[in-house]
Order: C-alpha cells, then structure tokens, then sequence
C-alpha cells in the first residue's frame, strides 16, 4: 500500500468545510505545524529562497512557520488558504506584523495573481491534502499548474511531503511545469538513530534520484517514515541547441 493510500482516511482534505469545521475546534488550542517545523526546515530555505524574496506560502492553516521566517529576516509572505476560518485567525493574531500577508484562496486557481508573481512558493502539506481529496490527480495538476505560473523564472516551489517520489515524481515531473527538482529526505521530528548505527549520509546533501526520478533500488531509508523535501527551480528559458539555462548553469538535454 503506497504512503498516499495509508495517510488518507474518510476525511476529504480538499474541502474548504472540513478545514473551517477544524479550524473552529482548534481555535482555542493554538498553531498546530504539519511534518517539520522551520528550526528543522530552515537550512534547506535558507539555501533555496533569500530573506528579500516574495514568499507565496500555499496552505498556510493555522502553522507558525511563517511567523518564524520572518523572525529570521524574511520580508514578504503572502498566506493563502482554502479556509476563511484559518486566514481570519491568522490574520487577526498576526495584524502587527506587515512581513505577512492574509487571503482566502483556493490553490487550484489562483488567478487573482498574475504569472510571475512570486520568487518562491512553500508547501507543507498542500499537495498531500488535495491528494486525500475527490478527484486528486485533477487537483494536483491544478494546483501545480498554478504554482509554475506564478513562479519567476529561477524561482523554486519548495515541497515539504510525506509522499516518496514513486507518488510525487508522477505528479510534480512534469516537462510542462519547467522544474528541475532536487530531492532531499529528512527523519521526522524525534527520530533517534538506533544504537550501532554507522548511517554516513547527511540530510543536507540532495539524494541521488534516477533519470526517471526515483530512489535508486538499493537505497534503504534510515527512517522509514522520513518527510520528503522536493526542491524545484523553474528553468528559465530553453537556448537554441535544446539546453536548460539557469541562473548559474547549463543542463544539456
């Protein structure tokens, strides 16, 4: 059974009803974070996304991590999500604070922006809710459709996931979005190494993925329930002789 099976249940996570009903009952019990919080998450968005980028955070709900980026110098975090409940909250709790910014937005179309809005865009569990709602692979590619749009060229959709590249790569390895993707692997929160490990491999170095984009056969997990942090950089344009051109370098084709 694949991880996006499992993690799913009779919660439609794609309806802006059961968010505003959960929002509603959590009100009194604070921010809650999906997978990782920023302190674990901020080398790899400190390398990918600089502090005077504009930051689009999809799905933002009730988490901190935003707040936390700008307690580390970031300037400019629009906030979007599916619940009025959730931006509301936010909005009210975080109103002195002009770094960030509140709207209700579905992510399957957010036309409100124009194309190339934004230098980043961070999801933490978007992409994965919309992949336990109806109709998940039309909503993913909404979804991803949208993000490629308002990315600059240059710019990176940051993917913070629990779904491991036989379920993501399908969806996010498209040629049409324009990404080259990084891929790191990452322990959930508490993981301890067993007694005798002699693991070497550092989280902060990208996973060799194959030309298809999977894990290599013989790769073994040192957490079986790692969190997957999908790093994709819009190419910015297509030369003549069918190379990638980037900001600092060429990718033959």
């Amino acid at each position: 059974m694949s991880r996006d099976v499992s993690a799913c249940n009779s919660y439609n996570y794609g309806d802006a009803m059961y968010w505003d009903t959960r929002y509603v009952q959590e009100a009194e019990s604070g921010s809650f974070d999906w997978y990782q919080r920023y302190s674990s998450l901020r080398p790899f968005i400190r390398k990918y996304i600089s502090p005077n980028s504009r930051v689009l955070m999809v799905g933002c709900g009730n988490a901190v991590i935003s707040e936390d980026m700008v307690k580390d110098s970031y300037e400019d975090i629009m906030n979007i999500d599916i619940s009025s409940v959730a931006i509301e909250l936010m909005r009210k709790k975080n109103e002195g604070i002009p770094q960030l910014k509140y709207m209700k937005m579905d992510v399957r179309d957010m036309s409100f922006f124009p194309d190339d809005s934004f230098d980043s865009v961070i999801d933490k569990g978007t992409l994965d809710s919309l992949m336990c709602g109806t109709d998940a692979p039309i909503s993913a590619s909404q979804m991803l459709g949208e993000v490629s749009r308002l990315l600059k060229p240059g710019g990176v959709y940051m993917l913070i996931t629990y779904g491991d590249p036989t379920v993501r790569m399908l969806h996010i390895n498209r040629p049409v979005y324009n990404w080259k993707i990084e891929l790191y692997i990452i322990p959930r929160p508490g993981f301890e190494r067993p007694d005798g490990s002699t693991a070497s491999k550092s989280i902060f170095e990208p996973v060799p993925i194959t030309e298809k984009g999977l894990l290599p056969p013989d790769y073994v997990y040192e957490d079986p329930d790692s969190h997957f942090v999908y790093v994709c950089k819009k190419i910015d344009e297509i030369s003549d002789d069918g190379a990638f051109k980037e900001e600092n370098e060429i990718i033959i084709i």
